[in-house]
């Protein structure tokens, strides 16, 4: 019976290595051939969405990509803040979108409820690569949605021509500011009626847009009106108070206004972000740049941080190769030749150290201030907050209501929002 029994075994264990040899089987591959890496089957290309005129690294990277795992990479450019979002909205489910979008990372949690964009799944050593902050702003509710590839925040950038020094605290700042403010031209402006900006100084003095429940932020906990967040909008109504700030800079057309003094040497120190750096140059202005001061109490001016970062879409039949796009998209080498290129800051912690970063004034201070900035709530619930605190925050920088009954204004209205358009 014994013997019965170990010839039956022989025969099969002879069928199966029969088959492993037959034609249709190849070592390390499936039927697909050479079609597969791992389990997912290899496309001839991937699609990706890289912002307006902002895709000429593409080139080269691409081409490297290509080489490596014989995948094309075909790209075209699509405005990102605006137009990325709705267009993956109509060309994902038609089947014509891309695999790869990137977005800025306030918009995450709403692309993903939608379902617009997929998790991604990637080695802790990948994510280590990168500043903690940057991970955290393409995190929504506790999935990775993406790898962030570039960095901004608001910092002080000086005319060299007027002055050759940074005040130490926001205080002294001020006090330059006053200093400095006659005739038509100023010491410090800032567009403190735009809650992007004036979170800098409401944050920095104890207020918050939402709190922390278990590492996730909790739209239920508004804390834009607390003791801090009230001292803020005292300092901010302060310069307005004192004719420190001109009129011009309120409402919509406060940008153009700050920009026009400040290029026509107007204006000494403004708080801006590297989006501004060129148009300043091109008007002949010697630019300084530097993190903005800390407060005399030594708590800094917690600027928002906002985080661009590349996306898998959830349209895609090809996640696993688009993550794998996206890994090499942001790796060491080819964010510093994208930054050569485009001039944006990547979030990559070994090119914090690199000369190209750390020996640019620029580009170190955005660097610099991000790390003490935090990133903009990326939650959809963020979206009910813009409009209140700027409706609330003009009415008190033209002195029309006080700080405490401004911003008990706006967190009501934030919180009927939230009620009206978030509850389930």
């Amino acid at each position: 019976m014994k013997k019965v029994m170990s010839l039956f075994m022989m025969v099969i264990l002879l069928i199966g290595v029969l088959a492993a040899c037959g034609p249709d089987a190849k070592e390390g591959a499936s039927a697909d051939g050479d079609k597969k890496s791992g389990d997912a089957a290899k496309p001839e290309k991937l699609i990706v969405w890289e912002d307006k005129d902002k895709s000429k690294w593409l080139e080269a990277a691409a081409a490297d990509f290509e080489k490596e795992n014989g995948i094309k990479i075909e790209f075209k450019e699509v405005e990102m803040a605006t137009k990325m979002r709705d267009q993956l909205r109509l060309d994902g489910p038609a089947g014509t979108g891309p695999d790869v979008v990137t977005l800025p990372h306030d918009q995450i949690g709403q692309v993903a409820t939608e379902g617009l964009i997929s998790e991604i799944n990637v080695e802790e050593s990948v994510t280590g690569s990168f500043t903690e902050s940057s991970i955290e702003s393409q995190t929504y509710d506790g999935k990775l949605y993406g790898l962030p590839k570039s960095t901004e925040t608001p910092v002080l950038i000086y005319n060299k021509a007027l002055v050759n020094e940074v005040p130490a605290t926001m205080e002294d700042l001020q006090a330059k500011a006053k200093e400095l403010t006659t005739g038509g031209k100023y010491g410090f402006l800032a567009l403190f009626d735009n809650y992007y900006f004036a979170n800098a100084v409401i944050g920095g003095m104890g207020g918050y847009v939402f709190g922390d429940e278990g590492g996730k932020p909790n739209p239920k906990d508004i804390g834009l009106n607390n003791e801090g967040a009230v001292k803020g909008a005292e300092f901010i109504q302060s310069f307005y108070k004192d004719g420190l700030f001109p009129k011009g800079i309120i409402g919509e057309n406060g940008g153009s206004a700050l920009d026009g003094l400040f290029n026509e040497g107007k204006a000494a120190f403004v708080m801006n972000g590297p989006w501004a750096y060129q148009s300043y140059k091109d008007s002949g202005i010697e630019i300084g740049v530097a993190p903005l001061p800390k407060f005399a109490s030594g708590e800094p001016m917690k600027t928002f941080v906002g985080v661009k970062g590349w996306h898998v879409s959830n349209y895609s039949k090809n996640k696993e190769w688009a993550t794998k796009f996206i890994e090499y998209a942001t790796s060491e080498e080819v964010a510093k030749a994208r930054y050569e290129q485009t001039f944006e800051i990547p979030p990559v912690k070994a090119l914090a150290e690199d000369p190209i970063i750390a020996d640019n004034p620029e580009a170190k201070a955005v660097a610099d201030q991000s790390a003490v900035g935090i990133p903009m709530p990326n939650i959809p619930e963020m979206a009910e907050v813009w409009k209140p605190m700027a409706d609330n925050l003009q009415t008190l920088v033209t002195g029309k209501t006080e700080p405490k009954k401004s911003l008990d204004a706006a967190a009501k209205a934030i919180e009927q929002n939230i009620e009206a358009n978030h509850s389930k």
